[in-house]
């Protein structure tokens, strides 16, 4: 109900204004085609990489090897897989997220912290490549390290949130 009334306002802005709302959307929608072409190949490679690196084996070797570390600290190992894919893409984290909950259930402990993991984090790499990739930036100077020191702090922080709130 929020976004129809959402749009609402917006029409009705575009009328008070005399703004064309087909053309003005057109106008938009064919500057964006040339986004679209520039950014497909960043993501061809990307769905490549991700592809190549769970079926070489690489994600299981990985995982298995972080989850003996990952339990001293006091966290659930089945939450490894989620912990991993969730900085490269999205659609990976859910899937994991979607094997947690098959396998736990979405209102264990495990599940719930889950679902606060893959809320509080984002699809760093995927984001990088996707948007730095469409205008040409190289360096990324600072960006890299400012995200993934976002990424363990919101990690860190779900997974103490979790353990007071699921315990």
């Amino acid at each position: 109900m929020p976004i129809a009334i959402l749009i609402l306002l917006l029409l009705l802005y575009a009328a008070v204004r005399r703004v064309n709302v087909f053309e003005a959307f057109r106008e938009g929608a064919a500057r964006a085609i040339p986004l679209l072409v520039s950014i497909l190949p960043t993501l061809a490679v990307f769905s490549a990489a991700m592809g190549l690196f769970r079926a070489s084996g690489a994600f299981d070797l990985l995982s298995s090897f972080l989850s003996p570390a990952l339990r001293v600290l006091g966290v659930d190992p089945a939450l490894v897989p989620l912990l991993l894919v969730r900085p490269f893409s999205g659609s990976a984290a859910i899937a994991a997220l979607s094997d947690i909950f098959t396998q736990y259930g979405p209102d264990s402990r495990t599940g719930l912290t889950a679902s606060v993991l893959l809320g509080s984090s984002e699809t760093i790499f995927y984001t990088l490549a996707l948007y730095f990739g469409s205008v040409g930036i190289k360096k990324t100077r600072f960006t890299v390290p400012a995200a993934l020191l976002s990424l363990f702090t919101s990690v860190a922080t779900g997974l103490l949130f979790s353990s007071l709130f699921f315990h």
